[in-house]
């Protein structure tokens, strides 16, 4: 299984959200790119870079840092966070960016958000779900909608190659992954890329993840509080 060290900023600094609470917020260096560097050195390939001041704004704030990260370091990028437009998808592409990452659009506008998939393909645009007891939450994880990730994945079907998948409650919890919402969507969506994030607490969250059959995991606050070390895995 690949694990995927994530850097969400605000302000221009690397943190980590409790719940998907703004006002809990611990920062963990003011230099992204530095924290970059040091995930590169030890040897990972792949890197989820999220602009969470652009995910509750009208669009991308932070791109001075997502342009520093795929230049200065040969890290695979999957970017998310305020992309709200072509425009945006093609910059975040211009950019050095490997993956573009839609969330909240995919949601609020699925029409354009097909097209995206069709004109970029499923293998390029990932498509985010951020959940609170399975709907699906927006702007920010500021509104939960009525929307379920279930019907989300139907809306898309035959189109979706790649999902992540945020369960909200545990995200920065370090208590445990949505096992059970995992194998929900494995179970009933075998042809969809399962990106599991959330909750990662240790080596044993990972291997059980594995069991379930994901293949890819997002892991931040495990890694920063040293829970989880790279040369490890």
């Amino acid at each position: 299984m690949k694990v995927i060290p994530a850097i969400d900023i605000i302000d221009g600094k690397c943190v980590r959200l409790t719940q998907g609470n703004y006002s809990q917020c611990k920062i963990y260096s003011s230099d992204p790119l530095e924290v970059a560097k040091l995930f590169e050195a030890a040897g990972v390939k792949r890197l989820h870079l999220v602009d969470l001041d652009g995910a509750k704004a009208a669009g991308v704030v932070n791109w001075p840092i997502l342009e520093a990260i795929c230049s200065q370091t040969t890290l695979s990028v999957d970017f998310g966070g305020g992309v709200k437009s072509e425009s945006d998808i093609r910059r975040v592409f211009d950019a050095g960016a490997d993956y573009v990452c839609v969330g909240s659009m995919a949601q609020t506008d699925p029409e354009q958000t097909a097209c995206w998939l069709e004109r970029y393909g499923g293998e390029k645009l990932i498509v985010g779900a951020d959940v609170w007891n399975t709907k699906v939450c927006i702007q920010g994880w500021k509104k939960i909608t009525d929307v379920t990730i279930f019907q989300l994945i139907e809306t898309y079907r035959g189109r979706i190659r790649h999902l992540m998948c945020t369960d909200i409650t545990r995200d920065g919890m370090m208590t445990g992954p949505a096992f059970d919402l995992y194998e929900e969507l494995l179970r009933l969506y075998p042809e969809v890329h399962l990106i599991a994030s959330g909750g990662v607490g240790g080596l044993e969250d990972l291997k059980r993840l594995e069991a379930v059959g994901v293949e890819e995991v997002i892991v931040g606050k495990a890694l920063y509080e040293r829970k989880i070390e790279l040369s490890g895995i």
